[in-house]
């Protein structure tokens, strides 16, 4: 790990965001990003917020699949310039919340030319504005697709395990939102822990890594224990806050909602 001099940084230019929108990221994939950004906005919207759940996952969407959606219209067809990104949105009436999905099962959203996907951030943005949370679920790693929708957002929850390549990449992925946006608030979701002093001792070693080399301090947004319950709701494409509203994982998720809306 090489230290970062935030005065030497490149600047990206300052992105035109909403504070409403927030990312929620990971370095690696198979750290429960997608099922949390469900759930998390499953858990807004019980708490009477308007929610928009967006696919960011331009590789490999899989939103729908978890939900068991079958959407009428995707993020492809406003690729494809036959939808505006409004007109996208489906309804998912049993999280109470509105979806943007991707195009699962296709790897053709992932080579979006970068001017294209400006526009659909921009977009984003404006779309916004019409809700009081828009969850913006980004692909796993540090591509320059997925930093580009990550601009979209004030604030990126970074998912990570206790894994060490999941800690590893967790690094990456805010060393370089660092250097390019310095300015995003960043904070940390460990996900699957055993428990919760374990999660924290999970965040306390990301949080060194990022105070010794990176002189920042991104706070811990949360703990989520590990539950089998999990792997049961996604099996039966069913929302964990429906199927099993009272286990651990689920009242972690929504007590991290708390936090968020009690700022």
């Amino acid at each position: 790990m090489t230290t970062i001099d935030p005065a030497m940084a490149p600047r990206a230019p300052a992105p035109d965001v909403r504070d409403n929108v927030m990312a929620i990221a990971s370095g690696k994939g198979g750290v429960g990003k997608t099922w949390f950004a469900i759930t998390l906005s499953h858990a807004l919207s019980k708490r009477g917020q308007n929610v928009l759940l967006f696919d960011g996952d331009l590789g490999l969407a899989n939103i729908d699949i978890q939900l068991g959606l079958m959407p009428d219209h995707d993020l492809g067809s406003v690729v494809a310039g036959k939808l505006t990104l409004n007109q996208a949105a489906n309804r998912y009436d049993m999280g109470g919340f509105d979806v943007i999905a991707g195009r699962s099962g296709s790897g053709s959203l992932a080579n979006i030319p970068p001017s294209r996907l400006q526009l659909v951030a921009e977009d984003l943005g404006l779309l916004a504005r019409d809700y009081d949370r828009v969850i913006l679920d980004l692909g796993a790693g540090v591509e320059k697709a997925v930093r580009q929708l990550a601009a979209a957002a004030q604030t990126i929850l970074v998912v990570t395990s206790d894994e060490p390549t999941a800690l590893t990449d967790a690094y990456a992925f805010i060393k370089i939102n660092c250097i390019e946006r310095p300015q995003t608030d960043i904070r940390i979701v460990v996900n699957a822990a055993n428990s919760t002093r374990e999660g924290e001792r999970t965040y306390s070693t990301l949080l060194k890594a990022c105070q010794g080399f990176l002189r920042i301090s991104p706070p811990l947004a949360g703990v989520v224990r590990r539950d089998t319950r999990v792997r049961e709701s996604i099996r039966n494409q069913t929302p964990l806050l429906t199927r099993y509203p009272n286990s651990e994982a689920a009242l972690d998720v929504e007590a991290l909602a708390d936090r968020l809306l009690a700022e």
